[in-house]
């Protein structure tokens, strides 16, 4: 009997609660310093305001940039072999129907989207996780071509060019702030879900 309400009032696995903040540390550090690195050569008519940049100098926030690369990738990489050993891949994200994802987006525009059940990921939720984890590895990818663009050169050639890779990492770790503002402010509605990760029940 204990075993089946342990298995009821669990949510989220000590493991994934590790990674889960570490990767939002190194999603913090990565976007601050990638900001200031930004702003040492803008590609686009806007430079980001010093004061959310980190490292104060263009060889600071790089040696801060990939002092978060390396935990980006290492826990990420931990945080994805443990979902598919577990199981816990194809449980929580799949199956996704194209019905039940319409039917979430028109609930979630209405505000009438259900948050009955922390442990249970809506189609909304499913396609945004599998989504990161599809820009994480675009991220990585992009950040391999900057960071050694002649030793990745088919890489480099697969994603278009130097220049081209630049505003593709640019671009995929603007949506993945993105996603991190709209996950801060789902969990400001549905607080339990804080909770949850802290205590993962």
């Amino acid at each position: 009997m204990e075993a089946i309400r342990n298995d009821v009032v669990s949510i989220h696995p000590r493991w994934l609660r590790v990674t889960h903040w570490l990767n939002a540390v190194a999603v913090v550090i990565l976007a601050m310093s990638g900001w200031r690195i930004y702003n040492a050569a803008p590609f686009f008519a806007f430079v980001i305001p010093k004061d959310i940049t980190l490292g104060g100098w263009l060889g600071g926030a790089i040696q801060w940039h990939f002092a978060a690369m390396w935990l980006l990738a290492g826990n990420g990489l931990i945080y994805l072999s443990c979902n598919v050993a577990s199981g816990r891949l194809l449980k929580k994200f799949f199956p996704i129907s194209p019905r039940a994802l319409f039917a979430d987006v028109c609930d979630a525009l209405k505000g009438r989207l259900s948050h009955a059940d922390p442990a249970h990921y809506n189609a909304v939720q499913r396609v945004a996780y599998l989504v990161v984890i599809v820009d994480v590895l675009v991220l990585v990818a992009s950040g391999l071509v900057l960071w050694k663009s002649v030793q990745f050169p088919i890489l480099r050639e697969l994603l278009g060019g130097y220049e081209v890779a630049r505003r593709v990492h640019f671009l995929a770790m603007a949506a993945l702030t993105a996603f991190v503002g709209v996950h801060l402010v789902m969990v400001a509605l549905v607080p339990r879900t804080l909770l949850a990760m802290i205590r993962g029940r």
